[in-house]
């Protein structure tokens, strides 16, 4: 089984991490960055290249991202992000839900039926909360190879809602990134 462990957890890794990289890496997709022009950059299926220059910034910033829906509950969406950090050191999952689901049980995740784990929120701004991961090599082969993930939140403790994202193209557009 893949371990997906939240970044919180693996602080130390980031103890080796200049400051500057971590913060580009989180003001990637914080609310402050949406105000950002970003340009598109490619399509790989379902999945789009966006790059901007973050405030601050001498280098600009790529991400692969793919925004979904759940069919039954269009109120409940999430955009899944991956990533490298500036400095190339670390390469990043992060996952956001609207606001209003329950916190506590983490974020559950399938790929093509095999269960890799769960990640722990780790904030909440205005637009929603945000899990992540660092993609370590087990889990970015398995993303790239597989067909499906389904991400799950909860409503309650006990009821999960799964929602599937296409990994179609998922391995071209993360080559892709810079």
């Amino acid at each position: 089984m893949v371990v997906f462990r939240p970044i919180s957890r693996l602080a130390r890794s980031f103890a080796a991490l200049p400051a500057v990289a971590i913060a580009l890496a989180t003001a990637m997709l914080a609310p402050a960055a949406h105000a950002q022009q970003d340009t598109v950059r490619g399509e790989y299926g379902w999945w789009q290249l966006r790059c901007s220059t973050p405030a601050g910034a001498q280098n600009e910033q790529c991400v692969l991202i793919q925004n979904v829906v759940a069919d039954d509950r269009p109120e409940l969406g999430l955009s899944v992000v991956a990533f490298k950090t500036a400095d190339r050191t670390a390469q990043i999952l992060r996952i956001q839900v609207p606001l209003g689901v329950l916190l506590p049980n983490g974020l559950g995740l399938h790929i093509d039926g095999n269960d890799m784990g769960r990640a722990y929120f780790v904030r909440c701004f205005t637009d929603g909360c945000y899990a992540e991961v660092i993609l370590e090599d087990q889990l970015l082969n398995s993303l790239k190879s597989g067909d499906e993930a389904t991400f799950t939140v909860f409503d309650t403790p006990e009821e999960g809602i799964g929602i599937p994202v296409d990994l179609g193209g998922f391995t071209e557009g993360f080559e892709a990134l810079p």
